[in-house]
């Protein structure tokens, strides 16, 4: 069947789901045997995230193909297992970018460029381009519909919607339905007034997804159909749940698949093979043991920083039928307060990926902590650097070891990647290059040493992980630190990275400059989360 596109846009409020939303439906058609691709459209100016502060943005998710993304599509593979692209995420910076970029080679022949037809066309040009037969493409609108931003974006659709028509394409709305304790109801005039904007751009859902705290009475739920257009079947309420893996077992409750497949005139009588999500919840809900794992870090005021990596140990909990509690600590309070206080306790301890020089130092003690106290280890990109200049200080005796991202320093254990393979090409990159882009982004391939942990963890000699990082751990100081007790158990295939290092003398002790919990999914664990957790475990019944 031809490709289907279904477009989900947001009302009322940001942060309303929209990017769990679209993953869950992905993965909800694709448990009825569909084939699925989810985007995501950007309103923001920024080409790309890859220069916004976390604080301001969230985590960055990194693709294999080296795409520096929004945090959504770490959504849609965990729920979908489809690996996303450079074309899945786009931004209204990077689709100015190409029409201005055309406009002075003179592709529009002299031609007044416009938002409609020339940024509308780009925008439509990129929601179809790139597909291989997918049954479905869903595709998510960022932003918050009235948004100035977003208009540009939400005219294409409409456009696109206009032309496919609706046996190929879908729009669904996903909005606010708040409950008022003062008046103790739930109020349907912000779902209201959101559709009246949605129809105000030429655009009619013809699915609401009506977020609430609790079930929407049928008085309320007909009121938001007569009001909006629209049958009350159609109206969907997205209820608060306890785990997002949930959420496309109660959609599918809801009869939010059902409206899909209908909409399209697709008979939706064969029950979806849910299996899979009632194991994953059931695993989490009902755990045979808990964990405390330690995530010191530099934005853990904001959890969506680490949202990968917050997902990818939950994984790792549900492999083990364990619940994993997180103890977020800002690596900055261990510049004046003891790691004691602090790490006395937890079962594993995880420092994650980071820039700049704040908080390091507290990074650093408590990677002693975990060496000196035999706690599990688990060092990711920033976290493995910060291990190798730990073990260069109290192991090997270099005291002034250091990184020059930090400033100049008497032995630089980490430094600056100034060039790097990427397939036949080497990529090179210097200390004055624009900060967007230049980093070593997306997979390479690593090479395991044979019988050490990390590759009894693998089970393989050969692996390909993602990676966004700009410093490497410096390989002239390999001898030094391997008689000091530190191995270099993975590097590049041409045996000038250094990829991974672990402690023989350790429980469990391991760093990597890849990020591994970019691949990571619920119902496939990434094997160092679910052997760091099964280490934590081991570490609760000794404690």
């Amino acid at each position: 069947m031809a490709t289907r596109f279904i477009f989900i846009t947001g009302g009322v409020v940001s942060s309303l789901g929209k990017g769990l939303a679209s993953a869950a439906l992905g993965a909800l058609l694709q448990a009825r045997g569909y084939s699925v691709r989810v985007r995501k459209l950007d309103p923001y100016l920024n080409v790309d995230p890859g220069t916004m502060s976390p604080f301001e943005h969230g985590e960055v998710y990194v693709t294999d193909d080296g795409a520096e993304t929004d945090l959504d599509l770490g959504h849609y593979e965990r729920f979908t297992g489809v690996a996303a692209t450079q074309s899945d995420n786009v931004t209204t910076g990077r689709i100015y970018s190409d029409v201005l970029g055309r406009e002075r080679r003179g592709d529009y022949l002299g031609g007044t460029v416009q938002v409609i037809p020339h940024v509308t066309d780009a925008i439509k040009k990129f929601v179809t381009a790139d597909l291989h037969g997918e049954d479905f493409v869903i595709c998510e609108i960022g932003g918050t519909v009235g948004d100035i931003e977003s208009l540009p974006f939400l005219e294409a659709i409409r456009q696109l919607g206009n032309e496919l028509g609706t046996e190929r394409a879908m729009f669904v709305h996903l909005t606010l339905v708040p409950y008022l304790s003062a008046a103790g109801e739930l109020k349907t005039k912000p779902t209201q007034h959101s559709v009246m904007e949605l129809q105000r751009v030429g655009i009619r859902p013809h699915v609401l997804l009506c977020r609430c705290d609790r079930p929407i009475p049928d008085g309320e739920r007909n009121k938001i159909a007569l009001f909006c257009n629209i049958r009350p079947e159609a109206v969907v309420p997205a209820l608060d749940i306890d785990t997002i893996y949930q959420v496309p077992v109660e959609y599918h409750q809801e009869g939010f698949d059902t409206q899909v497949l209908s909409h399209f005139k697709i008979d939706a009588s064969k029950k979806p093979n849910l299996e899979t999500w009632h194991d994953i919840v059931n695993r989490i809900r009902v755990p045979d043991g808990e964990v405390n794992i330690a995530v010191v870090g530099k934005y853990t005021d904001l959890p969506d920083a680490y949202k990968s990596l917050s997902e990818a140990l939950v994984h790792g909990g549900i492999a083990n039928h364990a619940r994993v509690n997180l103890d977020w600590i800002a690596s900055e309070i261990f510049d004046t307060e003891d790691t004691v206080e602090h790490l006395n306790g937890v079962h594993g301890i995880l420092v994650p990926g980071g820039f700049g020089e704040r908080g390091t130092e507290g990074k650093i003690r408590a990677v002693q902590f975990a060496r000196e106290h035999n706690v599990p280890y688990f060092g990711i990109c920033l976290g493995m650097q910060m291990a190798v200049v730990e073990a260069a200080r109290n192991m090997a005796g270099l005291s002034g070891a250091g990184s020059t991202e930090f400033g100049p320093c008497a032995d630089p254990v980490v430094g600056l990647m100034t060039e790097w393979q990427r397939g036949e090409a080497t990529e090179q990159r210097a200390t004055g290059d624009n900060m967007g882009g230049t980093m070593r982004l997306g997979a390479y391939p690593a090479s395991l040493t044979p019988r050490t942990h990390i590759a009894e963890i693998y089970g393989l000699n050969d692996i390909a992980e993602r990676h966004r990082h700009r410093y490497e751990v410096n390989i002239n100081y390999r001898d030094v630190l391997e008689k000091a007790g530190m191995t270099f158990s993975g590097t590049s295939p041409d045996g000038l990275l250094p990829e991974t290092i672990e402690l023989e003398d350790h429980p469990w002790f391991i760093g990597v400059q890849f990020h591994p919990e970019l691949k990571s999914k619920p119902f496939d664990p990434h094997p160092l989360f679910e052997s760091f957790v099964a280490a934590a475990l081991a570490q609760s019944r000794l404690v």
